[in-house]
């Protein structure tokens, strides 16, 4: 150990084996791609989400659909909320609950009959998973103060949208 740090040494390949007990604190999955940059001296390696590299254009649909609809929308990565519409902008960086993480890796919809809670705000939710072609990224979340049949066909326009640009 140095630094507060778990030493580990470069193989003949160049590759570092990230220790299991940070890849679980981390909730980095096999398989899953990292960001891997340099700030001066240091080597920089970051859990890479495809959603928050749009989250101008997510940021965008958001408050379109928001305010054509007069629904709350966010999107999300594998983690938590990246972008909110101008309502819901205090529900930004906000963990996801082991719930709507299984909808991500299951890659489900979820349109539950009564009202729900997500991120602390209780309303009617329509959930709809992103998933490129690679892998499923994040969720497309409408919230409304009344059920709607509406909803899904909103959260399936965001999902397009974003797929197609993710899928560039």
């Amino acid at each position: 150990m140095s630094k507060g740090g778990i030493t580990r040494r470069i193989d003949e390949l160049g590759r570092i084996v990230v220790p299991k007990e940070i890849r679980c604190n981390l909730g980095i999955r096999d398989g899953e791609p990292l960001e891997i940059y340099t700030n001066d001296d240091n080597i920089i390696i970051k859990k890479y989400s495809q959603v928050e590299n749009i989250k101008d254009l997510g940021k965008l649909l958001c408050d379109i659909i928001s305010e054509v609809c007069n629904v709350g929308v966010i999107i999300t990565d594998r983690e938590k909320v990246i972008v909110g519409s101008n309502n819901l902008q205090q529900v930004i960086n906000m963990e996801l609950d082991n719930k709507y993480k299984n909808l991500i890796d299951n890659r489900e919809e979820y349109i539950p009959e009564k009202e729900d809670v997500i991120c602390n705000i209780k309303g009617y939710i329509t959930v709809v998973p992103i998933v490129t072609s690679s892998d499923s990224s994040g969720l497309i979340v409408i919230m409304n103060v009344k059920k709607s049949e509406e909803d899904l066909k909103y959260a399936k326009i965001i999902q397009k949208l974003i797929v197609n640009k993710l899928d560039v």
